[in-house]
């Protein structure tokens, strides 16, 4: 089967291909860390605001985060890739053609330096995962000890996400280049205040970087976002389904639910795409519709992760369909999330939650326990940790919410579902977690595992919230998810 690139893209279904010619489309956004969720989400709000606006000057220099794996899937086929869209009434596809060129980080330091300094580009986009941009889990801010930090400011080819974007912004202040919007795209709170405080906390490790940190602020900006599309790692069958309904061969293809939102901060000094054109939202303060998100969407797909994987389930659409693990879900979101959330206009939280628990029930979807699972100790804290405060400062029982971090605890500590099978749930502070409670027995365990994985301290000496993840931590141990969530959800 040919390969789906600009020679075969005239091949391709007609109602599977844009109106956009890739080949009039110029470069005007880099974005950082390409996987599939970018190539489902912002790539495709940006195809669609090009079409509404007409504009062609906003195609994508992506830039890989970890490796080649990406680049050499899409530079064979000049780009192009095909987004599957699954619902319950079947699939749809689309050939997105903005991916003009695709760089390895890694390994092509100078091409991607050179294309943030590219005057002709005036945003810049990441969804890297939280662990990439090297935090200090207790504090929020860049780890200025972590090893690849210190090496990218003493002058190494930069690899962390951090010291390549500072490199990047160096090179082009050098430039005389103009202003620029560096739009960071992944689950992390306040996410464009942080990653600003993260860059000028690298400038002050560089020699001569007071200079550069003022320049930064005079012609930088950092907006906020959230992003929300549910984009599921694609298996060999899928890719499969596209070479059958497209007629060429796809290995950069990338599968995803019908719905996306994105809402962004107003804060640009430069021009952007007309991306509202798309959908999406450009509000003042991305504040409230972020901490909505977290705090209902993403936990609640933790906790269907985290209990999910402990039961033997596979996917989340499975979890979902659990009775014990939906009333638990619900519960989480409409009484425990929902009293800490501020009011959102035009938001109806109650309809909000159903939605989310309906897309997750979506069969079509095969996103794993297994996947969502992963990075926990990097998510606990936005997603679950502050309703679980703010839930004890209300005088409320978190008890959903701290079912949860018990679960993801016994992912990591444990290691074995409810029949015994080993587990393998990827967490980076895994390591220091298990090292920090390994002469603990039982529920003794908790408070040095939530320590080692930064957990704060006023949280950690609130014996409410200790008291009940550690009743939560044995109830699971002896009686197994499901009995544990219906006395959860029962509250």
């Amino acid at each position: 089967m040919p390969r789906l690139n600009l020679a075969t893209l005239g091949s391709v279904p007609p109602w599977a291909r844009s109106t956009l010619d890739p080949r009039d489309l110029a470069v005007g956004i880099v974005h950082l860390g390409i996987g599939g969720f970018h190539r489902a989400h912002q790539a495709v709000f940006t195809e669609d605001a090009m079409l509404a606006s007409g504009q062609t000057r906003w195609a994508i220099s992506a830039v890989t985060q970890r490796g080649p794996r990406v680049r050499d899937e899409l530079a064979p086929q000049d780009g192009l890739y095909t987004v599957t869209t699954r619902s319950r009434s079947g699939a749809g596809y689309r050939v997105v053609p903005v991916v003009r060129e695709v760089i390895d980080g890694p390994s092509q330091v100078e091409t991607a330096l050179d294309r943030i300094a590219d005057p002709a580009v005036s945003v810049v986009t990441l969804t890297v995962t939280e662990k990439a941009y090297r935090l200090d889990p207790a504090q929020g801010r860049l780890d200025t000890t972590d090893p690849d930090v210190r090496a990218d400011a003493a002058g190494a080819p930069p690899q962390t996400v951090v010291g390549r974007l500072v490199a990047g912004l160096r090179r082009r202040q050098a430039a005389g280049a103009g202003a620029l919007a560096v739009v960071c795209c992944d689950n992390l709170p306040d996410n464009g205040r942080l990653l600003r405080r993260a860059v000028f906390a690298f400038c002050a490790l560089l020699p001569g970087g007071d200079g550069l940190a003022a320049w930064i602020a005079e012609h930088v900006t950092f907006p906020s976002s959230m992003v929300d599309r549910i984009v599921p790692a694609t298996t060999e069958a899928e890719r499969a389904e596209v070479e059958a309904a497209l007629g060429v061969r796809d290995e950069a293809a990338v599968v995803a639910e019908p719905f996306g939102q994105w809402v962004i901060e107003d804060d640009f000094r430069s021009p952007r795409p007309a991306w509202e054109r798309a959908g999406a939202l450009v509000v003042p303060d991305v504040r409230p519709y972020e901490l909505t998100k977290l705090r209902t969407l993403n936990a609640c797909h933790s906790l269907l992760a985290y209990a999910g994987v402990l039961a033997g389930i596979g996917t989340i659409a499975e979890a979902v369909a659990v009775p014990e693990l939906q009333a638990a879900a619900r519960r989480l979101a409409q009484c425990e999330v929902r009293p800490t959330l501020p009011v959102t206009e035009g938001l109806d939280h109650h309809r909000y939650v159903e939605t989310v628990l309906d897309r997750f029930a979506n069969p079509a979807l095969q996103h794993t326990t297994q996947q969502v699972a992963a990075d926990g100790s990097l998510k606990v804290g936005p997603r679950l940790l502050g309703t679980a405060a703010d839930g004890l400062e209300l005088s409320t029982t978190p008890a959903v919410a701290t079912l949860a971090i018990a679960a993801w605890l016994r992912c990591v500590l444990v290691a074995k579902a409810d029949d015994g099978s080993p587990l393998a749930v990827s967490d980076p502070a895994a390591d220091s977690m298990r090292t920090a409670a390994r002469n603990a027995t039982g529920a003794g365990a908790v408070r040095p595992a939530l320590a080692a994985a930064g957990v704060s301290g006023a949280l950690l000496d609130e014996g409410r919230f200790t008291g009940l993840v550690e009743s939560w931590y044995t109830q699971l141990a002896a009686a197994g998810v499901r009995a544990t969530a219906r006395e959860a959800a029962a509250g």
